[in-house]
């Protein structure tokens, strides 16, 4: 099996887990190939048997790698979809960060999860991306995103006027700090702590949540994925942040949006013994109580 490796930072506390890692991969005759990027800072602090293969874009591991490790929090693992692209690419996040909804595997579980990785005790986990068109091009052909598209305001002291039409029918004018339309995936990241439902993966479903509305008897909707919603920021406030996940851009109100389903999906790795409601009760921390 080949595996590709991604990360971003590499604290000291993490070194352990890392070499771990590493050691596991080597025990099972694995082929390796790290992010460049990561691989410089992590060379001569972790030990290997033989030098390994980077990469350092998309093409460089299509056809080549058999599942992709995503080694840090959700942050990382979302930053991997540049890199897996429409190529089916299974990933499975380990988590060394903080909450981790998709990178649920903890430091403590590594060696029972590449176990399991190499027996192929697992199945994939289809995710849904959500697709943004516009006026002028201000993601390239990187316009998808995992969790959600978000509209931000820029300036603190002003909220924005936002215009939803959902498949052409006017759904409302939010008055808020922004907005957010996110897959089942993002349901747990930006939109819940909006006050968003958590949506199950699968569900075929996208929830508009409001950012801090003006109007509180304005709530979260839950709309069906094969809707096409177009968004458009009116009235005097001219600049606006656009959002794909991690990835941001300055706009204005000259542009208009169309948020969509995209054509293909992103396989997460969901090893035996897992679930999403093993996951969420874990992360949220239900039945913590001593009636439990």
């Amino acid at each position: 099996m080949n595996v590709a490796i991604f990360s971003k930072s590499f604290p000291s506390e993490n070194e352990h887990y890392m070499q771990q890692i590493v050691s596991d991969l080597e025990a099972r005759q694995a082929g390796m190939i790290i992010y460049e990027p990561f691989y410089q800072k992590i060379k001569g602090r972790i030990a290997f048997q033989s030098e390994p293969g980077l990469f350092v874009k998309h093409s460089d591991i299509v056809g080549d790698v058999d599942c992709l490790l995503s080694i840090g929090g959700d942050g990382t693992l979302l930053d991997t979809i540049s890199l897996v692209r429409d190529s089916g690419i299974p990933i499975l996040g380990i988590n060394l960060g903080r909450m981790g909804f998709l990178s649920s595997i903890s430091k403590e579980r590594i060696e029972v999860a590449i176990g399991k990785l190499f027996e192929r005790k697992y199945t994939l986990d289809q995710r849904v991306l959500i697709r943004l068109e516009s006026t002028k091009d201000l993601f390239g052909d990187m316009n998808y995103a995992l969790n959600e598209v978000s509209i931000y305001r820029k300036s603190p002291l002003s909220m924005l006027k936002i215009q939803a039409y959902v498949d052409d029918e006017y759904l409302n004018s939010y008055w808020a700090d922004g907005l957010i339309v996110s897959t089942p995936t993002g349901s747990t990241a930006y939109s819940l702590s909006n006050g968003g439902p958590i949506i199950l993966p699968g569900s075929s479903n996208f929830v508009i949540t409001p950012i801090a509305t003006h109007n509180l008897t304005v709530r979260p909707i839950v709309i069906p994925d094969s809707s096409k919603i177009r968004i458009k920021v009116v009235g005097r406030i001219s600049e606006f942040h656009i959002n794909l996940d991690s990835r941001s851009a300055l706009t204005d109100n000259t542009v208009e949006f169309t948020i969509m389903k995209e054509a293909f999906n992103i396989n997460l790795l969901q090893l035996e013994g897992e679930s999403y409601f093993r996951t969420i009760r874990e992360k949220l921390m239900w039945g913590l109580d001593i009636r439990n």
